[in-house]
């Protein structure tokens, strides 16, 4: 297995030190363990005085500047052989060596080497050294990771994943569910194919192509199709990437991003999460960020500045249309904008059927049915899902993804992972009787969406959950259907008062009164649906700059607002009443639903409809919805 060299550095650095210092402290030899080594014993300096005066000693070694002494003696006491004793000598003796040399005695003088010093200089140097090293080490390595020794300065250069054959493997093919996005961009595949075709009646290609939408549904992948079917150079690159902390950088690279494209044009640059750059200049606290705004010039320059850049086509995404400068979107820079929205029905069917192509579907499965369950879903939201049931479906060692996986999987997409099964207590059949009297008001009522299942299985935060399957077309909904939303919401609090009364009502219902309040309070200041009239008193669009909206006063006086709070409150109680007499009507229903609901903690939708119309007509087209 091959090292990284940052962790073949990390280690040595810390042997590197302990085997420095063990050398200097133990293994490096010094003057005075050498000396130690010589003499076999010691004396005192009056012992040695008296060994002079009887002639016994005959050589002396002087060390450590006079201080100490290794002294060669003869004599009785020793053995009548010659010994070497080590004598520590005062600091103020001159009459010995004037004794030493009349007694003509041997003398030697050893000076102290001054090794201490040097080992000082080695030691405070070692650590700059080794830290000058390290960098420069490091240097040398992104410099050969940018492009080889002396790229140092090359950090303005464009980060574009550059691709001269079109090797992104995608075609309109594998796009689906944005059936009207492929149609804008088949003339500028055509274009980029056979541009005389246009030239020949003087038409002329949009500049730049905006794709506008929520997250996941495609942006990103339609312009690697585009590049895929016209066969042409592809340059991407994110909006991030061009910001930088220093000034100008960024305009550097879109200067060499587009240089770059020139001389491979006919081709294609695509810009992701352009809000990143591109957003309008001169906002936020401070006047906003120079950098960004210098870079932004410069996008602007090469799109549609002195110089044409003919040939080079544009394509940008973004889910934040709404903050993008002005002079971004003008004819001649971002010609058009096309919008990639969540796909319908038949988008998500062709959706499930472009991902279940590698999936081992169980051949009971219907991608229609599918397909009529995930309403809202985006395309990544439907290769997500058929992800999960293949794990599901590889966990519990199954050979094909079954029905069971894909619901198991949507109920995890939509409310998270699967909790802990309640146990059989008064906990549990109280939440039992807040999700029925959601379902069963959800039911009853002829403009609200149908129940899909009602489960006491948590998921997420939830300790239940009841499913309604929205329908198709969300864009317009009527005031009937916004207050059979409403009682839909407050049927589990209602059930809640009817069953166990007032003293034993939970916070089961925060989120659900949130959604009513909010529904309600949208009815009176934006939709004109109460006593008040016809009015728009609240704007949707929040300013999405910091600075520009602050302290901005309200658009209503006093007395309006009163007037609001009370229609949203009359709004609710009717709601609240009207839900509560559904709940006491149907008692008897609801006590059997609890019950089995407790049993099997799940309801399939079809069943749950045909238990109620045992007792009291269900709406008729509820009763063979999927």
């Amino acid at each position: 297995m091959k090292l990284s060299w940052r962790i073949i550095l990390l280690w040595s650095l810390p042997i590197i030190v302990i085997s420095f210092f063990l050398w200097q402290g133990f293994l490096a030899p010094t003057t005075n363990e050498l000396n130690t080594n010589i003499a076999n014993s010691r004396m005192t300096y009056g012992r040695f005085l008296e060994y002079l005066d009887m002639g016994w000693v005959k050589k002396v070694d002087i060390y450590d500047n006079g201080h100490t002494a290794i002294i060669e003696a003869i004599g009785p006491e020793l053995g009548n052989r010659i010994q070497k004793i080590r004598v520590e000598l005062p600091t103020s003796a001159p009459e010995l060596i004037n004794k030493l040399k009349k007694a003509d005695i041997d003398i030697d003088a050893h000076p102290t080497k001054n090794t201490g010093a040097l080992w000082n200089l080695i030691g405070n140097l070692f650590f700059p050294i080794l830290l000058i090293g390290g960098l420069g080490f490091l240097f040398r390595r992104s410099n050969n990771a940018s492009g080889g020794p002396g790229q140092a300065m090359s950090f303005g250069k464009s980060k574009a994943l550059f691709q001269m054959e079109a090797k992104t493997g995608v075609v309109f093919d594998d796009v689906a569910g944005i059936d009207e996005a492929k149609e804008e961009f088949e003339e500028v595949v055509t274009f980029l194919k056979k541009p005389e075709y246009f030239t020949a009646v003087g038409a002329q290609i949009p500049k730049g192509v905006l794709l506008v939408g929520p997250p996941g549904t495609g942006k990103t992948l339609l312009a690697k199709a585009i590049a895929g079917e016209a066969n042409v150079p592809f340059f991407s690159i994110s909006g991030s990437e061009f910001v930088e902390m220093f000034v100008g950088v960024g305009a550097s690279r879109v200067r060499d991003l587009f240089k770059k494209a020139k001389d491979n044009a006919p081709c294609i640059v695509f810009i992701d999460e352009i809000d990143a750059v591109g957003r309008q200049r001169g906002t936020g606290i401070g006047g906003g960020n120079d950098e960004r705004e210098q870079t932004l010039n410069q996008l602007l320059t090469e799109m549609d500045g002195f110089e044409g850049n003919t040939g080079i086509i544009v394509i940008a995404a973004t889910n934040r249309a709404d903050i993008l400068d002005s002079a971004l979107l003008r004819p001649g820079r971002f010609d058009r904008q096309v919008s990639v929205e969540v796909p319908d029905f038949k988008g998500r069917l062709a959706i499930l059927e472009v991902h279940s192509n590698n999936k081992k579907l169980d051949p009971n499965i219907s991608l229609s049915t599918i397909a009529r369950r995930t309403p809202g879903f985006s395309g990544a939201d439907l290769a997500n899902l058929l992800n999960e049931a293949a794990i599901l479906a590889a966990r519990k060692r199954r050979a094909n993804i079954t029905i069971k996986e894909i619901d198991d999987s949507i109920d995890r997409v939509v409310a998270g992972m699967e909790g802990t099964p309640l146990i059989d207590s008064k906990s549990k059949r109280l939440i039992a009787y807040h999700e029925i009297g959601h379902a069963i008001v959800g039911t009853l009522l002829k403009n609200h969406d149908p129940v899909q299942k009602v489960t006491l299985i948590p998921r997420g935060q939830a300790r239940g959950l009841t499913w309604f399957t929205p329908a198709e077309d969300q864009s317009l909904i009527s005031r009937s259907q916004i207050l059979a939303r409403i009682m839909g919401a407050l049927g589990g609090r209602a059930a809640e008062e009817v069953v166990f009364g007032d003293a034993e009502v939970t916070t089961g219902a925060s989120n659900d009164l949130q959604q009513v309040t909010s529904m309600a309070r949208q009815m009176v200041t934006r939709f004109g649906m109460s006593e008040i009239g016809p009015l728009s008193l609240e704007n949707e669009e929040s300013n999405p700059f910091l600075g520009r909206g602050m302290g901005s006063a309200s658009e209503y006086s006093d007395e309006i607002a009163i007037r609001i709070d009370k229609q949203i409150q009359t709004i609710v109680n009717e709601c609240h009443a009207q839900t509560i007499q559904i709940i006491k009507d149907n008692r008897v229903v609801i006590d059997r639903l609890v019950d089995i609901l407790i049993e099997k903690e799940t309801i399939d939708g079809n069943e749950f409809r045909q238990i109620i119309n045992e007792y009291t007509p269900v709406p008729e087209k509820y009763l063979n919805v999927l």
